[in-house]
């Protein structure tokens, strides 16, 4: 029922369930976990670098998306339009070029547009919360009280924080997701 394809990925054939298909292929599962982890561990250890890799990485790829506006408004029917997407576009590209050269000043920046774009999202989700009169008022205020400490924190210890906080979230991040993976592949192991 399943057919073997390069790389040793199983596809499904007719008739076959996706459960079954997503039983076959554990092991790359298992595999995409312990990378995730393996990342999550050494963007960890190296956080410093690991922020500055993430800013590099936003400057290129916002980069490219100025380039792509600034084009776009030029193949535009229309002055308006054109206008547009040419200042969207040199805008974003100038950001990127910034995040590209500068990446320890843009990390600075990030940071505290983090900070304070978790602070004013804790705040809204706990005034919501209190607006809430089911089963979703003690979870929505509890999250909103964590995202808003975190936002806290993050402002409160700007810009003497600035070179770590994004590699910390970033390892904190792949160390979940290798252990959401793991644990996925093994219970799909344990069901074949």
């Amino acid at each position: 029922m399943t057919m073997q394809q390069p790389g040793g990925f199983t596809t499904r054939r007719r008739g076959m369930p996706p459960t079954d298909q997503l039983r076959a292929n554990w092991g790359w599962f298992l595999a995409l976990g312990a990378l995730a982890l393996v990342a999550g561990f050494a963007a960890l250890a190296i956080e410093g670098f690991a922020t500055l890799v993430s800013v590099v990485t936003i400057g290129v790829l916002v980069g490219i998306v100025g380039i792509v506006e600034i084009v776009l408004g030029f193949r535009a029917r229309g002055w308006g339009q054109a206008l547009y997407w040419e200042v969207s576009g040199l805008f974003y590209l100038a950001v990127g070029i910034f995040a590209w050269a500068e990446p320890v000043k843009a990390s600075v920046v990030i940071t505290l547009l983090l900070g304070a774009g978790l602070l004013a999202a804790g705040v809204v989700r706990v005034v919501s919360g209190f607006g809430h009169h089911d089963r979703m008022r003690g979870p929505l205020i509890l999250s909103g009280l964590v995202t808003g400490l975190l936002g806290l924190v993050i402002v409160v210890g700007w810009p003497s924080n600035s070179l770590s906080v994004i590699g910390l979230l970033l390892g904190i991040e792949l160390v979940f997701t290798g252990v959401n993976w793991i644990v996925f592949a093994l219970r799909l192991r344990s069901h074949a």
